[in-house]
């Protein structure tokens, strides 16, 4: 679980957002847009599949709409509409799904199984195994969303702090500090941290410490490319962080 949100912003998080990709998708002169949309298509689409099986739909029937979805998307037909100035991106990923599924659902659901687009080889089998794993059957469906994309974001800060570890030929340090991420700072226990990695307990310390502090800044970043602006990061961690603390 992330700590608290931290004040400050450094603007070269905002050179490449999320919604910067969605704005330059709109224009179909650009061949690079296209590949980066798929990107955002992977990351989210979880969110997404778990929102249409809360609206009662079966599991072949979600994971059609949610392909159908894709393709919509990836083919700029939903694009057309997108307008950073109107909210944060999870907002327009879960409403232009909303109207789909009011207006093309049942068209979508007659194609024969196979038959439409598949713009993304997901793992849809996958996704439905998570789904039931994770349970929450009481949440409602916008609720199920927003935990899902918090979930989300927290999987991808953790996946670049990884990578960066890895990338210093680290993995193997933050495969054993990684727990002390979701720990509690008193139940951290530093001793068996210092025994495992050959360090004293004060290097132990110093290595959670920046372990914790490299992972708020990569949630930050995380979140800092889903909104139009830097002003609204503060108040999107607090809800995110708020999300969390509800799982």
């Amino acid at each position: 679980m992330p700590d608290s949100p931290q004040t400050g912003t450094a603007p070269s998080l905002f050179l490449t957002t999320h919604w910067s990709v969605v704005l330059a998708a709109k224009d179909k002169s650009s061949p690079e847009s296209a590949a980066a949309l798929e990107v955002l298509c992977r990351a989210y689409w979880f969110p997404l599949y778990a929102f249409v099986r809360r609206q009662g739909h079966s599991p072949s029937d979600a994971q059609d709409l949610t392909q159908e979805f894709f393709a919509r998307l990836l083919a700029k037909e939903y694009l057309q509409a997108a307008d950073r100035e109107k909210g944060r991106f999870r907002t327009f990923l879960r409403v232009a799904l909303r109207r789909f599924l009011a207006n093309e659902w049942d068209r979508a659901r007659r194609l024969k199984r196979g038959g439409g687009h598949t713009p993304l080889p997901l793992d849809t089998t996958a996704a439905e195994q998570r789904y039931q794993a994770e349970g929450d059957n009481a949440l409602a469906p916008d609720r199920l969303y927003e935990q899902r994309w918090a979930r989300t974001l927290l999987e991808q800060a953790l996946a670049r702090l990884r990578a960066d570890y890895a990338a210093a030929g680290n993995t193997a340090e933050f495969d054993q500090l990684k727990g002390a991420l979701t720990a509690e700072r008193g139940g951290i226990a530093y001793r068996d941290l210092a025994a495992a990695l050959d360090l004293t307990e004060g290097a132990a310390r110093v290595a959670v410490h920046r372990l914790r502090k490299r992972f708020r800044e990569e949630f930050r970043a995380a979140v800092a490319e889903t909104v139009s602006a830097p002003e609204e990061v503060e108040g999107e961690l607090r809800h995110l962080v708020a999300l969390l603390g509800e799982t």
